[in-house]
């Protein structure tokens, strides 16, 4: 039986009939896994991402995210991912982790299960700054100061 949660053989994308942001790409990743994609811009890593949660199709190969084949069953995949570029948010002037509990709460609708989803992440993150002395916030995690507020 196959464990993985995402895997992805021979992704294949081209834009305009001769960029090819995919060239062939393959990988596997196991569940309970933070998986990084790294590279220089321009260098696939949105496409991929895009492929993966299913808004842009890929022209050869194939793509499951938790199971469930990204062409085929776009509706299991989205079922099952959240996605969250680098500056998104739902609301600017909220935290990271109320912008995660809003999105929470709209997905799961029900507010405990969100409250829940937000104590485990936070119960992560606080396991994370244990191990390596430094916060898992990023600068995204911390509210902009509003004009005429005190810090």
């Amino acid at each position: 039986m196959d464990t993985t949660i995402v895997q992805v053989e021979g992704i294949v994308k081209v834009f305009g009939g001769e960029i090819r942001a995919l060239d062939g790409i393959s990988l596997a990743v196991e569940p309970g896994i933070i998986y990084g994609l790294l590279g220089p811009n321009g260098a696939g890593k949105t496409t991929l991402i895009r492929v993966l949660a299913t808004l842009l199709p890929p022209d050869e190969g194939t793509a499951r995210v938790a199971g469930f084949d990204v062409r085929r069953d776009p509706g299991e995949v989205r079922a099952r991912i959240g996605l969250a570029g680098q500056y998104a948010a739902v609301d600017e002037f909220l935290t990271g982790w109320e912008n995660v509990e809003m999105v929470g709460f709209r997905s799961v609708r029900s507010h405990a299960n969100a409250c829940a989803r937000r104590a485990r992440i936070s119960a992560i993150q606080k396991i994370t700054s244990a191990f390596t002395g430094c916060s898992a916030a990023s600068a995204e995690m911390i509210p902009p100061r509003r004009l005429g507020s005190s810090p």
